[in-house]
């Protein structure tokens, strides 16, 4: 069941993640789908399983999808030079592949996407797993 959870999870942080790229830039690419899906995962993770308060979870889910983005950018920005993105002309930015600015959106964006994972959990695998 935990499987079904997070493949789900994953195909809906993938789908939503490529689709908001595509909204916000013109178009995406297929590591931003392949980043989202891990994306979802992660923020579902701190949204369902830890104790924190809200604003903790928010914080926790934008340094995770900050990091998930270092990472990524690192290696297919810097190392494999396939120049997906690039914040080198943002304020702060660290190697080009981070910025603050783009760490707020992603707090804000952890906010709705923390009580849609809770609720998904509460009302959707809970009772799917109750039935089985």
């Amino acid at each position: 069941m935990v499987f079904l959870e997070f493949f789900s999870i994953y195909v809906f942080g993938a789908i939503g993640y490529g689709a908001l790229e595509t909204l916000w830039r013109g178009y995406t690419h297929w590591t931003m789908i392949v980043t989202g899906g891990a994306c979802a995962c992660l923020m579902h993770l701190i949204a369902t399983r830890m104790n924190d308060p809200l604003w903790k979870k928010w914080i926790m889910c934008m340094a995770a999808v900050t990091a998930v983005e270092f990472v990524v950018g690192c290696q297919v920005n810097l190392r494999l030079g396939w120049h997906v993105w690039d914040y080198s002309n943002m304020l702060l930015n660290l190697m080009g592949q981070i910025c603050p600015l783009f760490s707020l959106f992603w707090f804000l964006l952890s906010i709705p996407c923390v009580y849609v994972s809770r609720a998904l959990k509460r009302y959707v695998f809970v009772k799917q797993a109750r039935i089985e």
